[in-house]
């Protein structure tokens, strides 16, 4: 600092908003073009079918966007204050200043934003990323912060998540991140299962598919709430103290983890209560042959093109 004149070192890295993220944005991006590829075929099918394919595709689209998308977002746990604090290390001068924390599944990510942005003939506006991937030393990106001498608000935040902090926050939030990201993946894999099951004429498999797909988002849930509870240090900025709480992506994971639990549980009711409003939900051309026979039950699938080419029903036959 010294060598500066206490002047800030040069800061080359370009700054985003808060929030921004590139793989967040691109899978947005990809399934709102499948989205939109089914809403232009939409017109094509007939009768009361594109309606059920209507809910089926974009419910179907939402669980498994979702749930991709939440292993990007900052949004798990969240905090921000409006507050007057110190901006540089060694000197009294003080800024009116809203510092964010934003905490997701691997690492965190902190903003400052002066109130006016211009004040002591700078720009105050940062906006900090702090990973902890099994590939990255978050460590490392603090000493690097404090090689780039960043504002202390940032500084303070980031020091708490360091593994050598006396909060022992790192270690509660590396866990929490890392088996709710393990959970969510399994969950998506079972999510494609489903799918490819209620296109199939399997619908119980289906609905077991998206109970199963569920569980594990709930259980990523319960993963980083049982892990990640509110800190046990406090985050005195100035005058004003931060305390996060629990952000969007965690409601919206949780929402989601419902209401598979809700389709999943509904497909396996009505297969054993209704299954034939179950089929004409599913638009599956399939009629019972026979419902019991000797412990057995046959399925028959027809087709309107089986009789124009020639071709026998396909006959299925599973155990009970």
């Amino acid at each position: 600092m010294t060598l500066w004149n206490g002047v800030l070192p040069f800061y080359p890295q370009p700054r985003h908003a808060a929030g921004f993220s590139v793989p967040l944005l691109i899978v947005i991006l990809v399934f709102l073009s499948v989205a939109a590829s089914f809403l232009l075929i939409l017109p094509g099918i007939r009768g009361h079918s594109r309606w059920f394919w209507l809910v089926r595709v974009l419910l179907s689209l939402f669980i498994g966007a979702e749930i991709v998308a939440v292993h990007f977002s900052g949004e798990w746990f969240v905090g921000s204050v409006w507050t007057n604090t110190s901006y540089k290390a060694f000197s009294v001068e003080r800024v009116q200043a809203h510092v964010g924390l934003h905490v997701g599944l691997v690492g965190i990510n902190i903003t400052l934003k002066g109130t006016p942005v211009q004040q002591l003939n700078e720009t105050i506006d940062y906006n900090e990323q702090f990973t902890w991937r099994l590939d990255e030393d978050y460590k490392k990106e603090y000493v690097d912060a404090l090689e780039k001498g960043l504002p202390d608000p940032v500084l303070y935040l980031a020091e708490k998540f360091t593994p050598d902090s006396p909060c022992g926050l790192y270690y509660k939030y590396h866990l929490a991140g890392h088996y709710a990201a393990a959970t969510l993946w399994v969950a998506f894999c079972f999510w494609i299962i489903a799918n490819a099951l209620l296109c199939m004429p399997a619908p119980l498999y289906g609905g077991l598919a998206l109970l199963t797909t569920s569980a594990f988002t709930l259980f990523s849930v319960f993963a980083f709430a049982s892990i990640s509870t509110v800190p046990l240090c406090q985050f005195r900025l100035g005058s004003a103290a931060l305390t996060p709480h629990y952000g969007a992506a965690f409601w919206v994971t949780l929402a989601t983890g419902i209401l598979s639990l809700l389709l999943g549980g509904a497909v396996v009711i009505f297969h054993y209560t209704w299954p034939s409003a179950l089929r004409s939900f599913l638009d599956l051309n399939i009629k019972d042959y026979s419902s019991e026979t000797n412990g057995f039950s046959t399925v028959i699938l027809s087709n309107p093109l089986h009789k124009q080419f020639g071709v026998s029903d396909l006959k299925i036959t599973t155990a009970l």
